[in-house]
C-alpha cells in the first residue's frame, strides 16, 4: 500500500509552515530559509517492503510500524514510527520531551502533508513529478 507514495514530489503550496517550525523551536534565520524553499521529496519501496524517503538534505529508510532513529536536517536526534492508517502514512516523531505527527496522503496527483505539533498544524501540498 505504501507503493502509491512512490515517486518524486515537488512542493507547490505551504500553509502555516513558519508557525509549525516556530512551535518546534526552529530559529528565525533557519525558518526564513526553509519557508522559502520549494523542495522535492522522493519515496521508493524496495522488494522487501522497506520505504526510503529522500529530501534534499536527508535520506531515511524504514519499515512500516517499526521504530527507527533519524537525525533531521536541523540536527534533532529523533525516534520515529511510520504506520499506514486508512491509506495515509502517519509518522510519529519524538525527541527530548517533544512530539510531532506528520500525515501524508495521496489525493489524485497530489501528496498532502499535514504536520502537527501541539495546537499548530501546517499543510504542505506536493505534486508528482515522476
Amino acid at each position: 500500500m505504501a507503493e502509491k507514495f512512490a515517486g518524486t514530489w515537488k512542493l507547490v503550496e505551504s500553509e502555516n509552515f513558519d508557525d509549525y517550525l516556530k512551535e518546534m523551536g526552529v530559529g528565525f534565520a533557519i525558518r526564513q530559509v526553509v519557508s522559502r524553499a520549494k523542495p522535492t521529496i522522493t519515496f521508493s519501496v524496495d522488494g522487501d517492503g522497506a520505504v526510503t524517503l529522500k529530501t534534499p538534505r536527508n535520506e531515511v529508510k524504514f519499515r512500516l510500524s517499526e521504530e527507527f532513529e533519524e537525525t533531521t536536517a536541523d540536527e534533532r536526534k529523533t525516534k520515529n514510527v511510520v504506520s499506514l492508517d486508512n491509506g495515509r502514512l502517519v509518522q510519529r516523531q519524538q525527541w527530548d520531551d517533544k512530539e510531532t505527527t506528520i500525515e501524508r496522503e495521496v489525493v489524485g496527483d497530489k501528496l498532502i502533508t499535514k504536520l502537527k505539533m501541539g495546537d499548530v498544524e501546517a499543510v504542505r501540498t506536493f505534486v508528482k513529478e515522476a
